[in-house]
């Protein structure tokens, strides 16, 4: 992939702290306006290595409530510092200063960004994973993966919504 510049970045997790649970899914959708492309990192291929390899060539990293969760689950769970490493903006602030609270998926029904996945929550995912775990659910894993892509592929969404995106 050529020069990537930016990177929208979204974890799915067995729980809430790193401590207590892992990272199912890592999502990243690397956009240069040219060939975008997304990379999911997945159970066993979730490794700092992995994760650091797909990063190569970004600039700057977007997230919703990365700087309160994504990120320093990251760096609990793989060791890795992304905000030491990138750039980072968390569009979650910049939807407050717009008066748009609540989490990701109330924020893009309030701007009218849609979903093809429909009443899929957190806790959905975290349901989903250990569906294709315990019992090798394929449809579970699928479902998992496409609530990763429509989160990381939103963010952009979301970023040019807010009139944040380039020229």
């Amino acid at each position: 992939m050529t020069s990537v510049v930016d990177a929208y970045l979204d974890i799915e997790t067995t729980g809430l702290s790193c401590d207590h649970a892992g990272i199912t899914v890592i999502g990243i959708y690397l956009v240069n306006g040219i060939d975008d492309r997304l990379v999911q990192l997945v159970g066993m291929d979730v490794t700092a290595s992995n994760l650091l390899e797909s990063l190569a060539g970004v600039d700057k990293i977007y997230t919703y409530n990365g700087s309160g969760f994504d990120l320093p689950f990251i760096h609990g769970s793989l060791n890795v510092d992304l905000e030491s490493l990138l750039t980072h903006h968390d569009l979650m602030f910049d939807c407050w200063r717009r008066n748009l609270y609540g989490g990701f998926k109330v924020v893009e029904q309030k701007l009218g960004i849609p979903r093809q996945l429909q009443g899929i929550s957190g806790l959905d995912a975290v349901r989903l994973w250990w569906r294709y775990l315990d019992d090798g659910d394929l449809d579970a894993l699928a479902t998992l993966l496409e609530y990763n892509r429509e989160d990381v592929m939103n963010l952009k969404v979301l970023r040019e919504r807010l009139g944040l995106a380039e020229p």
